[in-house]
């Protein structure tokens, strides 16, 4: 796999034999191999990351929100300013009315040649002898009635916000997908002009998505967090950064996902920002190009985050307090990026410390954190302080058995640990001396197997009568 060359054919989308991912593979593979002869080396990122472009900006909209820096570029793929995607006095782009078409190829019959035009909400038909007529039908007081019954429907919206009678019908169609008044004045607030565009064009780009994978109950959380994706086209922006992910190696079932956890890639230029991303995770961090689409499947948001900044800051702390090679930083990366998410002040530090004062040693810290990096996520008194009591006084265990065992720290206590110990001492199986940790690992049916000899059936009533007295005690306490 490269991520050199990730753009997309608009006439091979469009092809009808293949499906999208089908065909946009076939183009991305064949544009890699033309690529590949035209160019040798490395990648040069020398200045992606200094470039001020594609830094965090202190651009501000109209109603206080920060802008992207990326929002527009010559890739034209923030926002399509095309006539057609806006409202117009007239229907929208793909508007039909066979009715109507019908009546009028009728007078192209008699008066030896019709065309018909949108005038306001009245049919224009123009005869054979040039002289026009205005064809007041039925239609304009069905469109009053739907006028009138739009405005009902959204009266108490029209107290919060200024609300334009053209955007009706966008707001019935976005209605579909669950989206209500607090929803529509959510939007409002963070980018009002998304409300104005033409409804055929939001349902050609939403559409869209859904046919790469986003499911349609997570449209709604989409448009809450980013709005502008409905001004985004189909053609010059969604397209290319799909064929991005896809170049990445990202599977096809994982699009849809990638997308509604981070909504906020299509307003990063591809070029600009998303290709230089990539570079520095590989050059700079030092992840191999094999192991990077799963970095960005555990998270996506990784794309959009100041990689350089939070890198720098992490890596220098996991040397200078734990002395960390850069080996295992990468590691730690590799297996779960959201390490560069997480605060050190607030997130890191303070459960390194809790680990030091159990009677953990550097050395330790590192091979628990290198193995187990989520450790550095987990809440202190709800999991890390239970489980570490629960080690040494009821498993007999010491601190130094986690640096063996440290998936012990992921688990949960009440649905795995406590029943799994306290089920083999039921049945008098377990063992003189310090429990097995080994035994938390397997499934519950292999744990059956090899460890208690009986059935599941039998483990899961115990564990549920278990839990049902814990919660008895709790309450009493309470």
């Amino acid at each position: 796999m490269a991520v050199s060359s990730l753009y997309t054919s608009n006439s091979l989308l469009h092809s009808h034999s293949f499906s999208y991912f089908e065909s946009l593979k076939l183009y991305l593979h064949n544009g890699l191999n033309s690529r590949r002869r035209k160019s040798s080396g490395r990648f040069a990122v020398s200045s992606s990351h200094s470039n001020p472009k594609i830094l965090k900006s202190n651009r501000r909209s109209r109603f206080g929100q920060r802008l992207s820096p990326y929002d527009s570029d010559n890739e034209n793929e923030a926002i399509d300013d095309d006539d057609d995607d806006w409202l117009s006095d007239g229907p929208g782009p793909g508007y039909s009315d066979d009715k109507a078409k019908s009546k009028l190829q009728a007078a192209s019959n008699v008066n030896g040649g019709s065309m018909y035009s949108r005038m306001g909400r009245k049919l224009k038909v123009i005869k054979g002898n040039g002289k026009v007529n205005l064809n007041r039908n039925n239609y304009t007081e069905k469109d009053k009635e739907a006028g009138k019954s739009s405005k009902n429907k959204y009266r108490r919206l029209s107290e919060e916000i200024e609300v334009d009678e053209k955007w009706f019908p966008l707001l019935d169609y976005l209605t579909t997908f669950g989206l209500k008044d607090s929803h529509f004045i959510q939007m409002y607030g963070r980018h009002m002009p998304s409300l104005q565009i033409n409804v055929t064009a939001a349902r050609e780009r939403l559409e869209f998505l859904m046919s790469v994978g986003v499911k349609s109950k997570d449209i709604k959380k989409i448009l809450m967090r980013q709005p502008q994706i409905l001004q985004y086209t189909v053609e010059s922006n969604l397209k290319s950064h799909v064929a991005f992910l896809v170049n990445l190696g990202i599977q096809d079932s994982r699009i849809g996902q990638i997308i509604t956890a981070t909504p906020s890639i299509f307003s990063y230029s591809v070029e600009n920002s998303l290709k230089p991303t990539v570079r520095y995770l590989i050059e700079e961090v030092g992840i191999k190009e094999s192991d990077l689409s799963k970095v960005v499947q555990l998270s996506p948001q990784i794309l959009v985050q100041r990689i350089d900044n939070s890198w720098n800051a992490r890596y220098r702390f996991l040397t200078k307090e734990l002395g960390a090679p850069r080996d295992n930083i990468v590691k730690m990366v590799t297996k779960h990026p959201q390490l560069l998410h997480y605060s050190i002040e607030d997130g890191m530090l303070p459960r390194i410390n809790f680990l030091r004062s159990i009677g953990m040693h550097n050395s330790d810290i590192l091979k628990v954190s290198t193995s187990l990096t989520q450790v550095f996520s987990l809440s202190l008194e709800d999991n890390l302080k239970p489980k570490y009591l629960y080690l040494v006084n009821e498993l007999q265990n010491e601190v130094k058995s986690l640096t063996k065992y440290p998936t012990y720290l992921s688990l949960s206590l009440d649905q795995r640990i406590r029943p799994r110990h306290r089920f083999l001492v039921a049945l008098k199986k377990a063992p003189v001396g310090p429990f097995p940790l080994s035994s938390f690992v397997p499934n519950d049916e292999s744990f059956c197997q090899q460890w208690a000899g009986t059935s599941v059936d039998k483990y899961l009533a115990f564990r549920q009568r278990l839990l049902l007295k814990d919660l008895a005690k709790k309450y009493e306490r309470s």
